[in-house]
């Protein structure tokens, strides 16, 4: 009962800071199920992928309601992008699991420079005809460092759809919820089958996370003029995550 508690904590924190700041909160899910709550890094990584498919899903849905998001260009994207995940998934895996978790301290690190470098722009539905060949090739290379790490890669799919689809910012970032969803799906229907998810506290971390966006879509409109500054702030946690994640990969080397 404790950790459902702590998990829809956790999970609330998340989808604030998504709402909040647009991006990359669902990367901190997998250090917080590991280190707060203690699930093995293989489960963490399960549980976490159940809780990124779901919060895409919910995202989604009010974004297609906008009209903010490009079906023809997300739908190739996500299906390339689950071919690629489930070989991924299997090679996450097959993965040591304190080996993977060093592995996505780095991952973080890139997150962090890349939200960095991110510029937004307003919205612009002048959708122009994709370049197939880009959509298939872009996402299923995003689709193995999903189902690797159980993220949604949500960072690596808007610049793929900015170069393969030429879409603005705005509606790449809606329509990467596409395959994000996909992507979460995927490797969370993996990661399950081979037992690595906790269905309750990723139930609890969901039901956070309902919570949470709701709270930073409110928070959002009210510090509309401070994101760039709150962005860094949460890429500074983000590194500061990753740093003590890499300590713990060094202690296991050692130990090893």
């Amino acid at each position: 009962m404790l950790d459902a508690l702590i998990a829809a904590l956790g999970g609330s924190l998340v989808g604030f800071s998504l709402a909040l700041i647009g991006g990359g909160g669902s990367i901190l899910a997998t250090p917080f199920l590991a280190y707060v709550i203690g699930l093995p890094p293989h489960a963490a990584i399960g549980t976490s992928a159940v809780g990124v498919g779901a919060n895409a899903a919910i995202g989604l849905f009010g974004k297609a309601r906008d009209g903010a998001v490009s079906w023809q260009a997300g739908i190739p994207f996500a299906l390339a992008g689950v071919v690629g995940a489930v070989g991924g998934a299997e090679m996450g895996k097959a993965t040591d699991g304190d080996m993977l978790l060093g592995l996505f301290a780095l991952l973080m690190i890139l997150v962090g420079a890349l939200m960095l470098r991110k510029k937004e722009e307003g919205p612009n539905t002048a959708f122009v005809k994709p370049n197939m060949m880009k959509l298939l090739a872009y996402g299923g290379a995003t689709g193995v460092m999903a189902g690797f790490f159980g993220i949604g890669g949500g960072f690596l799919i808007v610049p793929g759809l900015m170069a393969a689809a030429s879409l603005p910012i705005f509606n790449a970032m809606a329509t990467s919820l596409v395959g994000v969803t996909a992507l979460g799906a995927t490797t969370a229907t993996s990661y399950g089958l081979a037992g690595h998810v906790e269905w309750a506290i990723a139930a609890a971390f969901i039901g956070g996370g309902f919570i949470g966006s709701w709270a930073g879509g409110r928070a959002a409109k009210k510090l509309a003029g401070t994101k760039g500054a709150l962005t860094r702030i949460f890429v500074g946690i983000i590194f500061s995550v990753a740093v003590y994640m890499l300590y713990r990969w060094g202690l296991a080397l050692e130990i090893l």
